[in-house]
């Protein structure tokens, strides 16, 4: 019953943060709200027994990507105080997205239930597909040269984002 409780709390966070983020006049605030939505989201992922999918988002996602996205906020400084002007947006429209990605999750679920496949189940752990450790060596040794790949790759974007952000003197 608490993780029932738990789940809802964290989905009603998730649900009210990103209503913020995209309705936050503010860059600063948006991307703030941003980081509340991933955290909540590492949450669910924990009452959903994911523990290490929290730890990737809160790590990759919630660390990473709103720590990249505030620096080049704070980069570009003409950019700091700009507020966002929302277009007139219509509301049928947004409900009607909102339904079909809702029927597009259900359809998803179903489809899944239907063929058998069961999260989290004790197919997962004979299968290989809920070790964290192979998936960890697997990363770390195996695929050890894309990801010091990527690392050089996200320096190199960084690099070219303090440039671009530079005064350049007449």
């Amino acid at each position: 019953m608490l993780e029932w409780i738990a789940f809802v709390v964290l989905g009603a966070t998730l649900l009210t943060a990103g209503w913020k983020v995209v309705t936050s006049r503010d860059l600063v605030h948006s991307v703030l709200w941003l980081g509340l939505t991933l955290a909540a989201t590492a949450g669910l992922f924990v009452t959903l027994h994911a523990e290490f999918l929290a730890a990737v988002q809160i790590l990759l996602y919630t660390g990473g990507v709103v720590t990249l996205m505030i620096f080049g906020i704070m980069l570009t400084r003409r950019l700091s105080s700009v507020h966002i002007e929302h277009g007139s947006t219509s509301r049928a429209r947004a409900f009607a997205l909102a339904l079909a990605a809702l029927a597009l999750v259900v359809f998803g679920v179903s489809e899944a239930s239907r063929v058998g496949y069961e999260v989290g189940g004790s197919d997962a752990g004979s299968s290989g597909l809920g070790d964290t450790q192979a998936l960890g060596s697997m990363v770390l040794r195996d695929l050890v040269l894309p990801f010091e790949v990527l690392s050089i790759l996200l320096l190199a974007a960084m690099i070219g984002a303090i440039v671009l952000a530079r005064k350049v003197d007449p």
